[in-house]
């Protein structure tokens, strides 16, 4: 048995989710403090990495502004949405948490 990064819940080695949750197991987070003029530029470079399962962007204050499940071959015209929307989140916010979720298998 193993555990729930998130919830801390129990869960069984096999499950991809964690049924209490819903977060992806195998993943690790982490967690980048950037202004809003290097937003895009970070979840640019984030994507291309290939080990990014989900990318969630939070304000000062800690409220998710927006979630993007990452999947292979995220890339050209399906980006180009996600992108328009940071770039708006940029414009209101000073500062922003990104939180990176990676595979680990």
């Amino acid at each position: 048995m193993s555990f729930c990064t998130k919830c801390r819940k129990e869960i069984m080695k096999d499950m991809n989710f964690c049924p209490n949750c819903g977060t992806a197991t195998g993943t690790v987070e982490e967690t980048f403090s950037v202004s809003s003029n290097d937003l895009v530029r970070k979840v640019k470079e984030l994507i291309y990495e290939g080990t990014v399962s989900r990318i969630i962007i939070k304000n000062e204050e800690g409220k998710t502004l927006l979630e993007i499940p990452v999947t292979v071959g995220v890339i050209g015209v399906v980006l180009v949405p996600w992108l328009a929307a940071i770039g708006a989140i940029a414009a209101l916010a000073t500062k922003c948490t990104i939180v990176v979720q990676r595979r680990t298998k």
